[in-house]
């Protein structure tokens, strides 16, 4: 029998904000994490992106908030500005018929008077980076001993970003802690410390990227020379009549190059990277979302925290440097059940291995292909390697 979200005890508000929202059915890691936290359980969970995390801890948090209390109940704690804004974004959205729950998110590289006037409207959740969320703490403009449920998004990579001690400190500093929950894609060492040393008879959750829960992506690579790459995402994106794309480099450099390139061809195009002001990312991700530019250039640091529900296909310009990478990228596509394909562009030897090493380490299957002039796109013929000549002594 399928789990629905009524079968998970949810209130009234609760349900009519996903109904509305078009949500049906639980995913997988809805589905197991939901009652745990339900119960104020520890939680560790190990699931890939795209399979509804935020949803997993975001909607028991929101059930077990008492609006009249004004006081921080709920914490969540993300490595990026970018993902913290749209966990911030998709609780809104669940807030849609309750009463008096405020959200607030606190995050660097933004001005701080801003959050200090959401913390004076007395939010019950906070959404913070590490890093900011200590100031606020030192500033004494935010308090943490009302906080019932801590939740850690995306805990292996804020732990290897360099947050350990921060996030620790943080933990120790809410007395009143009722559960901890660890969401991960991978369960990396400082992972299982964080479990370890702050988690009671916590439940463990593993989901592993079953089919319906993995996005529908079809997976494809180009070979071409390096001077050939740019040439080729252009006539890519033209002849295949993608509107919304999104594009990976490696370096910040190659991403703002690649932009001013597109943007020189006549392509809608903007780009995303460490160097740009936060302000401006801000306005750059919204006019991507709103659909006012069709084509974002990003680097990793932008590949976690976008979620745009209609990307027709993603492009890496460079193969990423981590596997982990790869995935984060390819998830921007094929989301909320519609099927995304991925285009890898190899322009040379070591970057043919990475992508092979990629592949064995997902499971992926990604098909070589030849882009013609006109656009028509055939199978690649890989040649086998001629056995090579013995030679007698």
């Amino acid at each position: 029998m399928d789990v629905t979200f009524e079968s998970l005890g949810l209130s009234q508000a609760m349900l009519k904000a996903l109904e509305q929202k078009g949500y049906g059915y639980p995913t997988t890691i809805q589905a197991e994490a939901i009652p745990y936290f339900m119960q104020w359980r520890d939680v560790i969970a190990k699931a890939p992106t795209g399979t509804g995390k935020t949803f997993a801890f975001g909607i028991p948090m929101i059930e077990h908030i008492d609006p009249a209390l004004e006081t921080v109940q709920g914490l969540i704690l993300a490595p990026t500005r970018e993902l913290a804004l749209q966990i911030g974004d998709e609780l809104r959205g669940l807030l849609t018929y309750f009463q008096g729950i405020r959200v607030a998110v606190l995050y660097g590289g933004a001005g701080i008077g801003g959050q200090i006037k959401q913390l004076e409207r007395k939010p019950q959740i906070v959404v913070a980076t590490p890093g900011r969320l200590m100031d606020h703490y030192n500033r004494k403009t935010i308090r943490l001993d009302g906080i019932q449920t801590v939740v850690l998004d995306e805990a292996d990579r804020m732990l290897d970003m360099g947050f350990f001690k921060d996030v620790t400190r943080i933990i120790e500093k809410v007395k009143n802690r009722k559960n901890l929950g660890l969401f991960s894609a991978t369960i990396s060492q400082e992972v299982m410390t964080v479990s370890w040393m702050y988690q009671r008879d916590e439940v463990e959750i593993t989901v592993e990227p079953k089919q319906e829960d993995r996005p529908d992506i079809d997976q494809f690579s180009l070979t071409c020379t390096p001077l050939e790459k740019a040439e080729t995402t252009l006539r890519l994106i033209r002849t295949q009549g993608y509107e919304r794309a999104m594009i990976f480099c490696n370096t910040k450099h190659m991403c703002q190059r690649l932009a001013e390139e597109l943007q020189r061809a006549g392509l809608n195009c903007d780009c995303l990277h460490g160097d740009i002001r936060q302000s401006q990312r801000e306005k750059t991700m919204q006019r991507y979302r709103e659909g006012k530019v069709s084509i974002l250039v990003a680097t990793d640091i932008a590949s976690r925290g976008i979620d745009v529900d209609d990307v027709d296909c993603v492009i890496n310009y460079d193969i990423p440097e981590e596997n982990e990478y790869y995935v984060h990228r390819i998830g921007r596509t094929g989301r909320a059940r519609r099927k995304g394909v991925a285009w890898s562009l190899v322009s040379n030897f070591p970057e043919k291995a990475k992508l092979d090493e990629i592949c064995k380490f997902c499971g992926f299957t990604v098909a070589p292909m030849c882009l013609g002039e006109d656009g028509t796109l055939t199978p690649e013929v890989v040649k086998t390697p001629a056995p090579p000549k013995r030679r007698f002594r």
